[in-house]
């Protein structure tokens, strides 16, 4: 069995009240799951890595400044140094891309009007709406301690890697996220502190062995709708 084999769910997929009927994206979360194993033989192709961080770079970050970014390893060696710092994990060199997601270690008035004027560049106009919230973002963020501006970029960073497994789903790509490993080691292998950015997740992608994966055939266990959702 393959990531490019006909989808399987590890088990039978329930519609919703009102009997929704299933849909392909779906289909592929209810197939997807956090690979042990991955056949380091098989290398995901480069366009469909391609849509994958284009699906994370599309995703929405609070006022729009993109607080983070992701750094991309294919390089087996630099792999092999990251692996001993993050409990060994074999998916960090099995797999054949590993996703880093590094958030801004601070909101400063140059990151910020950086956005800003990007958006005003694409958009070809400026407003005083716009430039007026520019200003209330400009006598705010930066006046906040740098941890608690970090933890804020971190948690952005958070809505890519979301979209990023959402795409790998949808592309029968497996992907493993990982929070397990020592973000200030890691950071010096990427040299990222020197960037201003901090490592907060990692992602690594490729290909499931599944006759040496044992959590593939289990049954997926999410908690009902019902103790789940609310409706107000």
């Amino acid at each position: 069995m393959t990531a490019s084999a006909t989808l399987t769910a590890p088990t039978t997929l329930t519609a919703p009240p009102g009997d929704m009927p299933s849909d392909p994206l779906m289909e592929r979360l209810q197939w997807r799951y956090a690979a042990k194993k991955l056949d380091p033989a098989r290398a995901v192709p480069q366009d469909k890595v391609e849509r994958i961080l284009e699906a994370a770079r599309l995703a929405p970050t609070s006022s729009g400044l993109q607080p983070y970014e992701i750094i991309v390893v294919s390089n087996k060696d630099v792999r092999e140094r990251i692996k001993p710092i993050a409990w060994n994990q074999g998916q960090i060199t099995d797999g054949s891309h590993l996703l880093v997601f590094a958030a801004w270690d601070n909101y400063t008035a140059e990151r910020i009007n950086m956005m800003f004027d990007l958006t005003n560049a694409v958009r070809g106009t400026k407003n005083e709406g716009w430039e007026n919230y520019r200003n209330l973002l400009l006598g705010m963020y930066p006046q906040r301690g740098a941890e608690v501006n970090h933890q804020h970029a971190a948690r952005q960073a958070y809505i890519g890697l979301s979209a990023a497994m959402m795409a790998a789903a949808f592309e029968e790509v497996d992907c493993t996220p990982m929070e397990g490993f020592d973000p200030a080691a890691l950071d010096e292998i990427l040299n990222l502190r020197a960037r201003g950015l901090r490592s907060v997740a990692i992602l690594p992608l490729g290909y499931r062995e599944a006759d040496k994966d044992w959590l593939v055939n289990l049954t997926k266990v999410r908690r009902p709708r019902e103790q789940f959702i609310t409706e107000v």
